[in-house]
């Protein structure tokens, strides 16, 4: 990779309900598809930090980070992505950014293959953090 050349970098967290069903947002945009909390890191921000400020816009709600998970390359938007355990800080319900129309906890089957493989990951961690290429 040369110094010029760039790709994205993401931060998601795996947001569960006391049935173990995981929290996903539909966009409003692209495809419009169902997906983890989450988004791009702005330059000069931590994965962190970006995860703690992308749930606050997205849901209006915070979130307390548990741990990192796993990092997985997505060949077809060039990206990696930073999986983390989180927890909501309070009750209350989310209030939605423009970005998504609904949202909802789904169980794992009704996940998409690669949501489920990064989510199963999350769930099963033993302190080591995995990675994987999609």
């Amino acid at each position: 990779m040369a110094f010029d050349d760039s790709y994205r970098l993401s931060a998601h967290a795996v947001i569960t309900n006391p049935y173990g069903e995981v929290l996903q947002l539909k966009a409003t945009y692209a495809e419009r598809r169902w997906g983890l909390p989450g988004g791009a890191l702005d330059p000069g921000e931590t994965a962190h930090e970006a995860l703690v400020r992308e749930c606050h816009e997205e849901l209006g709600k915070e979130v307390q980070i548990e741990y990192l998970s796993g990092v997985y390359y997505h060949n077809a938007y060039n990206s990696h992505v930073f999986i983390f355990r989180a927890h909501f800080t309070s009750g209350g319900s989310c209030v939605l950014s423009d970005e998504h129309s609904h949202w909802a906890y789904f169980p794992l089957d009704r996940l998409s293959e690669v949501q489920r493989h990064r989510v199963e990951d999350c769930l099963s961690f033993n302190g080591i953090v995995r990675s994987a290429k999609f």
